[in-house]
């Protein structure tokens, strides 16, 4: 899987509106918090918002915040809102896709993959990120030695 710019950006700047609760934080705030260019976040925060998961308002006392508590919003949410479908195949949904010969279970292994996905980014929360406290099954994952490594193309 491959997080784009705009989606780690995004994920980011969710956090540090999650830390800050129902405060509006403005977007320098947030692209300096994070070391994310101001322009760039400013796109982003406005997918965000139309996508219904933060909230902003202008002004000297404008800003930036969540549109629901951080307990609701998975990185599923945001990366969905940023990027669409987490998971597609040349362009398509995995089960819109099919395949003939021996070729025909690759269907099955990138439903297979989604579903995979979807386990761990739909049950971590904005509030598990914000509070750096990971759901047990997602840490017990990162416990394994060999998650940390990549594996080697030569």
């Amino acid at each position: 899987m491959r997080l784009s710019a705009r989606v780690d950006y995004a994920l980011r700047a969710s956090a540090e509106l999650a830390v800050a609760g129902s405060r509006p934080v403005t977007a320098v705030q947030l692209a300096e918090a994070q070391q994310i260019p101001p322009k760039f976040l400013e796109n982003i925060l406005g997918q965000l918002r139309r996508s219904g998961l933060i909230r902003s308002q202008r002004g000297p006392e404008g800003g930036y915040w969540l549109a629901r508590p951080a307990e609701e919003i998975s990185l599923a949410d945001i990366i969905r809102a940023i990027d669409g479908p987490l998971l597609g195949v040349r362009g398509e949904r995995p089960e819109h896709v099919g395949y003939e010969g021996p070729a025909s279970s690759l269907q099955e292994v990138w439903i297979a993959l989604r579903a995979s996905e979807r386990s761990i980014l739909e049950q971590v929360m904005l509030s598990h990120i914000a509070a750096g406290e990971l759901p047990e099954p997602v840490r017990k994952l990162t416990e394994d030695p060999s998650a940390w490594e990549s594996p080697s193309f030569i």
